[in-house]
């Protein structure tokens, strides 16, 4: 795939901290926003000149933005990281324009396409759409639910048996090989 370079959202300016031109990161992705990490907001490429917070709440300042007014007016933009600037992920780990457009299969059943990855309080799931009519799938990212991701050939394997979705091949209606004493 050739092109522009894929962009990561970092998270959006919030509310001003302090007089300097800091400003807190809501929805922010913790992993792109370290001192140095060059940032586009508003068509306009900035670096981080200054990184505090916590990874939950992190405050970061932008070169050129020096006092609160400033950092006011961009309040509520997305900020972006491209992706070649991005830190290396670990094994086992991907960002999410990585996986979206993957097909997702339990063995040779097709279940259907990644449309997003959505961050959960205990983990991350891949929304997974399975066409018309059906309800999105939400797919755990752990072990259990996910056998392989083979980014390459943008194929996710999944166990729906783990997940409570596999259905029975060979289910007996009610009563159905029950035996009545006589």
């Amino acid at each position: 795939m050739q092109g522009a370079p894929v962009a990561l959202p970092a998270g959006r300016v919030g509310r001003p901290h302090g007089l300097d031109g800091s400003f807190y990161v809501s929805g922010a992705r913790s992993r792109l926003l370290s001192a140095g990490t060059v940032v586009a907001l508003a068509g306009r490429e900035r670096a981080i000149v200054r990184r505090a917070g916590t990874d939950q709440r992190p405050i970061v300042r932008l070169e050129g933005v020096e006092d609160r007014a400033a950092a006011q007016e961009l309040r509520g933009l997305e900020l972006t990281v491209r992706a070649p600037q991005a830190p290396v992920l670990g094994e086992g780990e991907w960002w999410a324009h990585e996986l979206e457009g993957c097909e997702v299969f339990d063995g040779s059943r097709r279940v259907g396409i990644v449309t997003r990855l959505i961050e959960l309080p205990s983990c991350e799931a891949l929304e997974v759409g399975g066409g018309e009519g059906k309800e999105p799938l939400l797919v755990p990212m752990v072990k259990d639910a996910i056998r392989s991701v083979e980014v390459a050939r943008r194929r996710i394997e999944v166990d729906l048996d783990f997940l409570g979705l596999e259905q029975p091949t060979n289910v007996k209606p009610p009563g159905a090989g029950r035996q009545r004493g006589g």
